[in-house]
């Protein structure tokens, strides 16, 4: 164990539960949720109220900032509260707190209307594979394009990193996740085949981003698996903090009955 004290707010979702466990053997974590997580220290409170969450942050050396409304077509006010204002109060609370390193989920909502809009991306997404043109020019992170209010409080959340940054010295790592998964298959959809990242990748992402050296100020990163249709520039999370992702989605998918090939609103894609 690394001895680094690590807060997870969202330790009780999907991918707090992939940190559960594949990462308690290696920092001392605890919780800050809406309700308590068994065997891990939980401070149950409402990220829209500073005062109440402050406590989780003391003694804290690194943030990791999952908890969110995830549905990416949320309305302004469900986005405002728990993705704006939540996010801002939990930038503020580690700056009171002397956090070192926040790590934040971002989404690839950030840069949504990409994919939804313009070949070759969309073509991807549609499963027209015959059709795309090649190369494929990767989406870089520098690209901000909101497909919706949730994309938007994540664009803000990665802006809100770059000055807290700046301004306070704290370092930022925002992860552009795509599609984790339970279950952890994406053969359901072509559009799944680009953005899956599978378990193992999420909790190395996650690592990578924890264990980054000190000197990494503000970055963003893409959060996918190793896709053969991926559409995404991976070289920043490789270069900035060692992130090579190891699984790969494939070339086929299937309609499920049991889930939908195409992305509908309250999908939670993180």
């Amino acid at each position: 164990m690394s001895g680094r004290k690590v807060l997870v707010t969202g330790l009780a979702g999907k991918i707090g539960g992939i940190i559960r466990s594949n990462l308690s053997s290696k920092y001392f974590l605890s919780g800050l949720d809406l309700q308590k997580v068994p065997e891990f220290p939980t401070t149950v409170a409402n990220l829209s109220n500073l005062d109440e969450i402050l406590p989780a942050f003391e003694g804290i050396d690194t943030v990791v900032h999952l908890a969110a409304d995830p549905n990416h077509q949320g309305n302004w006010e469900t986005n405002l509260e728990n993705n704006i204002i939540g996010t801002r109060n939990v930038y503020e609370a580690a700056r009171l707190s002397g956090v070192n390193r926040i790590v934040f989920a971002s989404s690839n909502h950030a840069l949504g209307f990409y994919p939804l809009r313009d070949n070759p991306y969309k073509q991807i997404y549609e499963g027209d594979f015959r059709e795309v043109r090649q190369p494929v020019i990767p989406l870089a992170t520098n690209l901000v394009r909101p497909d919706g209010y949730y994309g938007v409080s994540k664009a803000f959340g990665e802006s809100l990193g770059s000055y807290f940054h700046d301004e306070y010295g704290i370092s930022v790592i925002c992860m552009r996740i795509g599609w984790v998964m339970e279950p952890d298959d994406p053969t359901f959809a072509p559009s799944a085949l680009s953005l899956w990242m599978s378990h193992k990748d999420t909790a190395s992402l996650i690592g990578c981003s924890i264990d980054a050296p000190e000197s990494v100020g503000f970055a963003i990163v893409y959060g996918m698996s190793d896709n053969t249709y991926g559409i995404w520039d991976m070289e920043q999370g490789r270069k900035i903090i060692g992130f090579i992702p190891e699984d790969n989605a494939g070339t086929q998918w299937a309609p499920s009955k049991d889930r939908s090939s195409v992305m509908k609103s309250g999908d939670p894609q993180e």
